[in-house]
């Protein structure tokens, strides 16, 4: 038979793994709650560096600059 506890971490475990979808649609929802078209993600700027030579090289080596 199951102890009191263990049954109780249980029931809070389910709850939390019902409560997560509810969570992910919250932001496609207008004000009224009504579900909408999510908006786009912001696209991440890409730093590229070159060398003193115009070559590609990796940011923090030393002489790389953001181009």
């Amino acid at each position: 038979m199951l102890k009191p506890i263990t049954l109780a971490f249980a029931s809070l475990a389910l709850l939390a793994l019902l409560a997560a979808p509810a969570a992910m649609a919250a932001p496609c929802k207008d004000a009224k709650g009504k579900f909408m078209k999510c908006p786009p993600a912001p696209a991440k700027k890409v730093t590229r560096c070159k060398d003193a030579k115009g070559k590609f090289a990796k940011c923090g080596t030393p002489g790389a600059k953001p181009m």
